[in-house]
């Protein structure tokens, strides 16, 4: 059937996974073909369970309560009128149906204003987060050079090694916390031949077709990788950066990445679930986009880049570090990776930053997951979603979502 829309492409509609045990019509899979988790319609199921289809790796959020976060619900948002990047009319809520929304917060002044849950997301259930994953990734790695664990300006082989004869060896780390380094690597998930496709069978996300002999873990992949054009010439968005810079940190620290985010994250913002991350062939985390959380726990996390680092009575990051995410890079370096729906921006540590009169940037991943945050509006809008396009950048994703969040955070400053 090639004519899925959010109506009929429901889980729930559809009855996927129900029963004891699901009949096996219904029953998603780990692997590809019409019942895999990793083909749409059957991802609007497989987003809000991966622990069940994938090895992963827990996020504690500890023995302590969870942190407050207020309700005060408003029945105004729905009706918010904006216009799109194509020129259509629309609102709030009707772009929240046609884009397969799961779940959406929006948080104002740090209550809770708007929330709904779509197909088979519930408050409690952790969703994929995709590439929400690298901004998690990139406010540690800024928050370790602020204590001067990590020198920004030294080459990544110096933490790394490993890494000697690829195309890293010469990157500084901060040309990969900013996705400025030249390495080989494409990420157009629709070429069979592009190298995200290894990525994907190297940390285990991909079945390897028969009689693979490629890298079989996420640290022997980029190991491969050769160089391609000059270092700090301009900005490229590549997975690969991430799964760098979070190798470093864990080497550095000496932990694994789901117990770092859970000590200096998880545990201090006072999540109400444990997250989970997905785990390569060897255990490492797959941390270019394999965070699972709570759709209000992703708000949190939100809430607290919001106020500068600060929340539930503490100083969790500190305001330097949020500040110079905020602040942006350099736009030139951006524009010249040809975002058309996103004239002005710029990239700096794993976030995507606009330099628009809301102040607002963002952590984002295909398929349309975002956690977008405009502190000059007092706003945070956490969404997971199940869109069949993986991409945000130049998509129909970007080209409607961005003009309606900053349609919402205008109206709620009124």
């Amino acid at each position: 059937m090639s004519n899925w829309n959010p109506q009929n492409s429901d889980p729930v509609t559809r009855g996927l996974m129900s029963g004891f045990p699901p009949a096996r019509d219904k029953t998603i899979r780990p692997e590809g073909g019409e019942l895999g988790g990793n083909s749409f319609p059957n991802t609007r199921w497989a987003f809000s369970h991966q622990r069940e289809l994938k090895p992963t790796a827990t996020v504690r959020r500890g023995p302590a309560a969870p942190s407050a976060l207020p309700h005060k619900l408003r029945d105004d948002i729905d009706a918010v009128a904006f216009t799109t990047m194509e020129g259509e009319q629309t609102t709030w809520g009707a772009s929240i149906e046609a884009l397969y929304t799961d779940g959406i917060v929006i948080l104002h002044r740090g209550s809770i204003v708007y929330e709904t849950y779509r197909g088979a997301l519930s408050a409690d259930l952790p969703h994929i987060a995709f590439s929400v994953t690298k901004s998690f990734v990139g406010l540690i790695a800024a928050t370790l050079a602020h204590e001067g664990v990590i020198d920004t300006a030294a080459p990544v082989a110096r933490y790394l090694p490993e890494l000697a004869k690829s195309a890293f060896a010469d990157a500084t780390v901060r040309q990969v916390m900013d996705m400025t380094t030249g390495v080989k690597y494409s990420e157009n998930y629709t070429d069979p031949l592009a190298e995200v496709r290894t990525y994907g069978i190297a940390a285990g996300y991909s079945k390897p077709p028969e009689g693979y002999t490629g890298p079989d873990s996420i640290a022997s992949f980029l190991a491969t990788l050769p160089k391609q054009g000059e270092h700090g010439a301009g900005f490229t968005y590549k997975t690969c950066n991430t799964e760098v810079l979070a190798w470093l940190i864990q080497r550095v620290t000496g932990k694994p990445m789901p117990q770092l985010i859970s000590e200096r994250i998880w545990q201090k913002l006072g999540m109400e679930e444990d997250g989970y991350l997905h785990v390569d062939p060897v255990g490492m985390a797959a941390c270019g986009g394999g965070l699972n959380l709570s759709l209000r726990d992703l708000a949190r996390f939100g809430e607290m880049m919001r106020n500068r680092g600060q929340y539930n009575g503490q100083q969790i990051v500190p305001a330097t570090v949020v500040d110079d995410i905020a602040g942006g890079a350099r736009k030139e370096d951006f524009a010249k990776a040809g975002y058309a729906t996103m004239p002005g921006w710029s990239y700096r540590s794993q976030w995507w930053v606009s330099h628009d009169d809301l102040n607002a940037y963002t952590a984002r991943g295909i398929h349309g997951q975002v956690c977008w945050i405009a502190p000059k509006a007092e706003v945070v809008i956490a969404r997971f979603a199940s869109h069949p396009v993986a991409a945000n950048g130049n998509s129909i994703l970007d080209k409607v979502s961005l003009p309606a969040y900053a349609a919402v955070a205008k109206h709620l400053m009124r």
